[in-house]
């Protein structure tokens, strides 16, 4: 396995800063617990230099040009990237499923009830690019996940709220949205950033964006926006989609998700 590169972490400074402020004049009320937001700033200087510094659809503008220099895999070329990107760091011979949680034997890849398949996260008929080299093999937002529970989430788009999900880790679901379980709203969350910035309309396929509905059918949109702001936020990145992001980048695509690497930028651009 390859080794998780050191991320450079605000955590440490703002904890000593509320510290601080709580000394020095303490809250009459209590507020919420937030997330503390990690960024990676080992690729500033060479891989997003042209996108330090900027905010907005300048950022955007920037990131679509940098990501979009990638090696293209084929789908059935997938199969076997998800296998390393996904790798359980505990059972080299297992992959971690996205919206269960569980460990699966890297062997049970397939169509049936007890295997694994690529769940397209930014679900393939938003924008019908179907599994096309390009949007439909891009394991930036590709992932393994329990076939019955991938056919449960089907091309639902992504809010709050609904039923529990048989087997899903805590993921619930209701007629038109799907909710991950806690520990993956925010990689579900960048993933669907990346394809927005990543797809622009060119290569021939749709202009991929996110709004602020669900049941956005087969409209090259996905929603919640306003929820999925809200996941990544909550849920930063942690040490395996970090890790993740890295093999995908050293060994199959050579592209990098940027919102794994700076989620605040999401706030920057939408």
């Amino acid at each position: 396995m390859l080794a998780i590169r050191t991320r450079h972490r605000k955590a440490a400074t703002f904890a000593a800063v509320a510290v601080l402020a709580g000394l020095a004049a303490p809250s009459l009320t209590a507020s919420p617990a937030t997330a503390t937001t990690t960024t990676n700033t080992d690729y500033d200087s060479t891989y997003y230099k042209d996108a330090i510094g900027k905010t907005g659809t300048s950022l955007k503008s920037s990131l679509h040009t940098i990501i979009s220099d990638q090696t293209k895999l084929s789908y059935s070329a997938v199969w076997d990237a998800l296998k390393a990107t996904d790798e359980d760091p505990d059972n080299s011979g297992n992959v971690i499923l996205l919206y269960s949680g569980v460990s699966r034997s890297k062997s049970l890849n397939g169509g049936d009830t007890g295997d694994w398949n690529r769940e397209h996260v930014w679900a393939k008929s938003h924008g019908d690019f179907g599994t096309s080299t390009g949007p439909g093999t891009d394991i930036h937002h590709l992932r393994p996940s329990d076939v019955r529970v991938n056919s449960v989430r089907g091309n639902k788009d992504f809010d709050n709220g609904g039923s529990a999900v048989s087997e899903g880790g805590g993921s619930l679901t209701d007629s038109d949205s799907f909710e991950p379980r806690d520990a993956v709203k925010g990689d579900v969350a960048r993933m669907i950033f990346y394809m927005a910035v990543r797809y622009e309309g060119g290569d021939g396929f749709a202009d991929l964006e996110v709004n602020g509905q669900v049941d956005n059918g087969s409209n090259p949109y996905i929603g919640k926006l306003s929820v999925l702001k809200a996941w990544n936020e909550e849920d930063p990145p942690d040490a395996f989609e970090e890790h993740r992001n890295q093999v995908a980048y050293d060994d199959y695509q050579h592209n990098r998700n940027p919102f794994v690497d700076h989620p605040e930028w999401v706030e920057s651009i939408w």
